[in-house]
This record gives structure tokens, C-alpha cells and sequence, in this order.
């Protein structure tokens, strides 16, 4: 196989979605190539295999030109939704090995008739659930000191009956992690090869059901993890490329994979966190930094806040249905794509999704043997998706069989025409993401008509017009390569850790110097973790944070500070209130607490997600007309069709049109214009 001989600095974000895996390469900071295979769902890292692959026979890179190998994955949600995590062993304190099912006795569903566990057991039944003599107070003094043979017999116990991993979860371990130290010391000299997963390591806070839980979660995913790094990593070397992998975090942050290894559970958001970091960098270079994020893929939306320029950080997430105690990007995932199948509920209403038809065999327009409709088959029968150039060519789509299983499975049931089915179908499916993008803003105190909307993944820009004008935005960003953007943000996000520790401090006591020491040996831990990166000297940012509550609430709030002296305690109190009546609508006058402190460490992100200037590529832009079907119009709309490749900045462009570029197609509906940025992003308007 010939390479290029020219040495080159080659930097390569992977990103796997549940139909596609998207493929950025970046050379010499400029050059960029894009592709999108099909993603391979028994085994992901199969897919990010044959990326290499790809590269090597279509764009001859060398391998050992890639020094930079960054991956966006959803292999640990994955192990959660489908429960193909590890056989895990729960070891608490003496009388508490019930926590986990206990729960905090609360019910999502009030009403029902059946009732079903709302705790997440399945992580570790009762029987594989021991106890440990110990006992610490709440003020971190040792009451009973550990009984090794309680906990060696613990152990034996568990390894007997076949567990893959040990979670450890002792009260009070967050403010003296003594004896679960020492626990995970015997369970290493007795069975050096179980992995182990200590809540003083994953979530060292208050609340017990709240930390048993992200523990046993962490020790879930652990097995699962490891070993799909370890394969991605034996598959890449033997590639022949050199190049350290790293993952994305939860938090948006990039991390070697031995870290990863051990904090497993940070990497729940993943996939998504790409795609947010990719998208606040795409609209602050058209300079709007208030945006709504929505990465619209083949099987599910993700959808965030960016306000001023950052990403909204909430202190624990949903997965799988159960409240998880990380810090990630604020992203609201709804089951709503490309991919998402039309159906019929029992009183004849129309649904779109959750379930998807996925890459395989997707959609029926694919010709893989997808017999349900999707949105995607909507949208070729509505004319928005050109078959002979989906995917920039590498499917070819079926016209015929889209307005055959449009017109079999919703059309006639309904008695309607094919393409007021499919209409029909445009319009459920964008109700429903519309709502996603509330919950992030109207329900958070934000006001979405004050964000400009950045639409990212492959169906993004078909729905991006049809949901702002719904919402009464006016402005929507279409980055350059938005059906890959989740990977290109790979490539701008920062390299970074995070560490905190519980710090229960009433906040009118707070003692400025016991807080710098606090902080000091946090920052002391982020620096060991920063040097595992290998970076170069200089250019590491450090943030601190406070989680802070009134005193007997049972939630928090991060709120970010600098140690200001004597005024330190004010201006966390202000901010606090602040942001307290933004999120939930009040504040008062109650003691505030200080619950855990946070300190982050990370490179400069990113201000530009490709560094070369835009260049449109020769030829004509305008490719012609086709008639396209839009909602409040009776018959069909002739729309011009652009080539977005050719164009060129400062372009004008009045709806009703369809821009289509390899990885994506923008419908841009009558009332709004496009216009094309320096940078090559497409600023959509509402026109007046």
C-alpha cells in the first residue's frame, strides 16, 4: 500500500453513533477528510478498525503520521440500556447492605397498577450484596475499626459465586477513606486480578443511596470498558499507529484511556459531549455564544445549552431511567432520528420513535430490508434527501420503496395521500424534539427565543427551520461539516481531569485558609492526572468549583469562584442566589452549605474547529430545482438546490431551498435566508 511520503502531522476524531461512525482527519492542521461508515453494533470497536482502515487505502495516510487518535463512545451507556455490564459484588457497611434497593422510597410512577423496582438492582442482587464491620461518624472519626476477616470472608463470599468486579460503599468513606482503602488492599492480595471500584474514589460526597449507586454503576461498567479499550487499542497498534487513544468524558474533556479505565463512569456522556463542545465553538465563530445544540443522528437527538460560550455542567445525569451523581454536559438524549420509526398507537394516533430502525437494516429507502417507515423515508418522499447523493453517494436510496412503506404503514390507515403522511410524520417527530429542546431552556429559567440553534448531525439541518420556527427562534447555524461535528469537536476540545472532594461547611463559617489547603491538595491530584497526558508545558487552565445548597436541601448547584480573601464567602453567597432563583424560580434568605469542592484542570479549548480559511470548491453552486413538499403549503413548492461545497461566502440565499454537501442536507423552508459566513458556516434567518 503506497502512502504519501510527505511528512505530516495527521490528528483523527472518531465518533460512534448508533447508525453511523463519523471520521474527521486533520492535516497539518488544515487539510480536512470526512467519512461515515456504518456502525458496527455487536462490537464498536470493529467500526473505529475499519475508520483506520479507510484511511489508509482511500486517503493514504501513514499510520505512524497520526499522532493524535481522539474517540467519542457510547459504549458505557450501552452497557447500562442493554444490561450487558459485569457480575458485580456490593460490599457496605454493617446494616446497610439494602441501600441500593432501598432507594430514597420515591416513585416516578404514581399511578401504577404493577409496581416495579425504580432502583437500580440489577447492578447488584441481594445475594451478591455483603457486609463489613466498620464504622465511621460523620465527622470522619473511626467508632469500629475494620474487621479484616469480615472482610475477607466478604470477599471469598462473592469471588465464590462468580462476580466479575467489587463495588465498595462505606458510610462516611468521603471524609475518611481509611477502610475502604484497606479493603481494596485485601481484595488484591486475595484476588489480585478483580478490579475494584471505592465510592472514595468515584463520587466522594454525602447522601449513601446517591454514592452506592454511581459506585456499583462505575463497577458495572468497568469490565465492559477495559475491555473494549484494551481491543481498540491491540487493533490500532497493529494498525500500525503509535498514537496514545484518547477518550472523551462526560464533562467534555478529553482523557487517556488509563484514566478512563479507572473512572469508567464518567464516560456516560461521551458521544454527545463531542458534539456540545463542537457546536458552542461553530456558533462563537460566527459570534453568537447563546445556543441550543441539537445533534440529530439516525437513532436519537442530543440536545444542550450553551450560555456564554460554555456548555451547561449539571452535577448528575439520566441513564437508562436512573438519576446517576456525574458531573456532564447538560444533554437531554430523546429517541427521536433519522432512523425513527412511524407507528400507530391502539386509538389510531400517529407516533415517531423511540424504537429505530438503525443502520441495519434501517431505513426501507436504504433497500436493506427495513420494512417500517422512518423519518428518513419521510423525507425522501418529501423531496428534502437526494437518493443518488445520501451520505455523499455511499447509499443509495429507494425512492419507490420509501412512498411504498409510507403509504403501507401510516397513509392508508390514516386516509391520507403519501405525502401528507409524510408531512405528517415531519411534524410528530419535530414536536417532539422541539419539547427536548424546552426541557433544556424554558424548564431551566432560559428563554429559548434569546439562543441561536446549532443543528449538528446528519438530519440536524433538515429539521433545523421547522424547530426554530417553532420555538420563535430567529437564527439557526449550520457548521461546516455538521453531519460529522461531533467528531470534528473531538478534534478542539480540551485534554483535562477533574477531582473533587466533600467539603460540608456551613457557608457563613467558611475559613479562607482551611479552603486554599482544601483546594491545594485537589489541584495536587489534578496535576498527577494532567502529567499522565504527556502535554507540553504550560497552557493548563485551572477552574475551581463549590457545590453548594441551603442547608436541608437534599440537591446542589456548582457554582464556579476564585479564593477572593475575606470577600470569598460573599460572592459565592451572590452567586449561589443567582443562579438558585435562575434554575428553580426563587431564592431566600436560608443558611447556605457548601457540600463538595471541584477543581478542574484542562488545556485552552479550541477557537476555531478547522484552523484553514474557507474555500469553496470550483464549479457552479446552483444544481437546479425540484419540488419539495412543506408544511401550510397545498401543493408542491419549487425549490432551487445548491452544491454547499461551491459556495461562496457572503452567498444569499432565499427559502425555499435545499443546500446539500456530503454529510448533511440543509432544508431551508419559505420566510427564512441563508447566508454563507467567512468561516463557511450557513446563518440561517428568519426573514422579515
Amino acid at each position: 500500500m503506497a502512502f504519501d511520503t510527505d511528512p505530516e502531522t495527521v490528528e483523527v476524531g472518531i465518533d460512534i453513533g448508533g447508525t453511523f461512525t463519523d471520521v474527521v482527519c486533520r492535516r497539518n492542521g488544515t487539510s480536512i477528510s470526512i467519512v461515515k461508515l456504518a456502525t458496527t453494533r455487536a462490537d464498536p470497536s470493529l467500526a473505529v478498525l475499519s475508520a483506520v482502515e479507510h484511511m489508509m487505502k482511500e486517503w493514504h495516510i501513514a499510520p505512524a503520521s497520526i499522532k493524535r487518535l481522539l474517540h467519542g463512545t457510547t459504549i458505557a451507556t450501552n452497557a447500562v440500556l442493554e444490561r450487558k455490564g459485569a457480575r458485580v459484588g456490593l460490599i457496605t457497611s454493617h446494616g446497610f447492605r439494602d441501600v441500593l434497593e432501598i432507594g430514597r422510597v420515591m416513585r416516578q410512577k404514581l399511578y401504577g397498577a404493577i409496581l416495579e423496582p425504580e432502583t437500580p438492582v440489577f447492578l447488584a442482587p441481594r445475594k451478591f450484596r455483603k457486609e463489613a464491620t466498620e464504622q465511621v461518624s460523620a465527622s470522619g472519626e473511626v467508632i469500629v475499626p475494620l474487621d479484616d476477616a469480615s472482610v475477607i470472608a466478604a470477599v471469598d463470599d462473592l469471588v465464590g459465586q462468580g462476580v466479575e468486579v467489587i463495588a465498595v460503599a462505606y458510610i462516611f468513606s468521603f471524609l475518611n477513606p481509611a477502610h475502604e482503602l484497606r479493603t481494596r488492599e485485601i481484595i488484591r492480595q486475595r484476588h489480585p486480578k478483580m478490579l475494584v471500584s471505592l465510592s472514595s474514589d468515584v463520587d466522594p460526597a454525602f447522601r449513601e443511596y446517591e454514592r452506592t449507586v454511581v459506585t456499583a454503576f462505575d463497577a458495572y461498567m468497568k469490565p465492559v470498558v477495559d475491555s473494549y479499550l484494551r481491543r481498540l487499542e491491540t487493533g490500532v497498534a497493529e494498525a500500525g499507529v503509535s498514537s496514545p487513544l484518547q477518550i472523551m468524558q462526560s464533562r467534555g474533556l478529553l482523557a487517556g484511556t488509563a484514566v478512563a479505565r479507572l473512572r469508567p463512569v464518567r464516560l456516560f456522556m461521551s458521544g454527545p459531549a463531542g458534539g456540545v463542545i463542537g457546536g458552542s465553538i461553530a456558533g462563537a465563530m460566527v459570534g453568537r455564544n447563546n445556543l441550543i445544540t441539537i445533534d440529530i443522528g439516525g437513532t436519537s437527538s442530543d440536545i444542550a445549552l450553551v450560555e456564554n460560550g460554555q456548555p451547561i455542567i449539571r452535577p448528575e445525569g439520566k441513564v437508562g431511567g436512573y438519576m446517576i451523581r456525574v458531573p456532564m454536559v447538560d444533554v437531554n438524549a430523546i429517541g427521536s432520528g433519522g432512523g425513527s420509526i412511524a407507528w400507530l398507537d391502539d386509538a389510531g394516533g400517529l407516533r415517531v420513535g423511540p424504537h429505530s430502525a438503525g443502520s441495519d437494516p434501517g431505513p426501507a429507502c436504504y433497500g436493506r430490508g427495513g420494512q417500517k417507515a422512518t423519518v428518513t423515508d419521510a423525507s425522501v418522499v418529501l423531496g428534502y434527501l437526494n437518493p443518488e447523493y445520501f451520505a455523499a453517494g455511499s447509499i443509495k436510496l429507494d425512492p419507490a420503496l420509501a412512498r411504498t412503506t409510507v403509504e403501507r404503514e401510516v397513509a392508508k390507515a390514516l386516509g391520507l395521500s403519501v405525502e401528507e403522511a409524510a408531512l405528517g410524520i415531519h411534524r410528530v417527530v419535530n414536536a417532539t424534539m422541539a419539547e427536548g429542546i424546552r426541557l433544556v431552556s424554558v424548564r431551566q429559567g432560559r428563554d429559548p427565543r434569546h439562543f441561536t440553534l446549532v443543528a449538528l448531525g446528519g438530519a440536524g439541518p433538515v429539521h433545523a427551520t421547522a424547530l426554530a420556527a417553532d420555538l420563535n427562534i430567529s437564527s439557526v447555524v449550520i457548521p461546516v461539516h455538521p453531519g460529522v461535528l461531533a467528531a470534528a469537536g473531538l478534534l478542539s476540545a480540551p485534554t483535562g481531569h477533574e477531582v473533587s472532594a466533600a467539603y460540608p461547611r456551613k457557608l457563613a463559617a467558611l475559613d479562607v485558609a482551611d479552603l486554599t489547603t482544601a483546594l491545594a491538595a485537589l489541584d495536587a491530584q489534578c496535576t498527577d492526572l494532567m502529567a499522565n497526558e504527556k502535554l507540553e508545558p504550560g497552557g493548563i487552565g485551572i477552574q475551581h468549583f463549590a457545590d453548594m445548597c441551603y442547608v436541608g436541601q437534599s440537591y446542589h448547584l456548582e457554582i464556579p469562584f476564585a479564593v477572593q480573601g475575606a470577600q470569598t464567602a460573599r460572592r459565592l453567597s451572590e452567586d449561589f442566589l443567582k443562579y438558585h432563583e435562575q434554575v428553580y424560580g426563587y431564592a431566600t434568605n436560608n443558611p447556605i452549605s457548601l457540600v463538595n469542592l471541584r477543581t478542574v484542570h484542562q488545556t485552552k479549548p479550541a477557537d476555531a474547529l478547522f484552523k484553514s480559511s474557507y474555500a469553496p470548491a470550483p464549479g457552479e453552486a446552483r444544481k437546479g430545482t425540484r419540488l419539495i413538499r412543506v408544511a401550510g403549503a397545498q401543493q408542491p413548492v419549487e425549490a432551487d438546490v445548491y452544491a454547499r461545497a461551491c459556495l461562496i461566502a457572503g452567498t444569499v440565499i432565499c427559502g425555499p431551498a435545499v443546500i446539500e454537501q456530503a454529510d448533511t442536507t440543509t432544508l431551508l423552508e419559505p420566510g427564512w435566508i441563508a447566508r454563507v459566513c467567512d468561516d463557511g458556516s450557513l446563518l440561517l434567518e428568519k426573514s422579515s
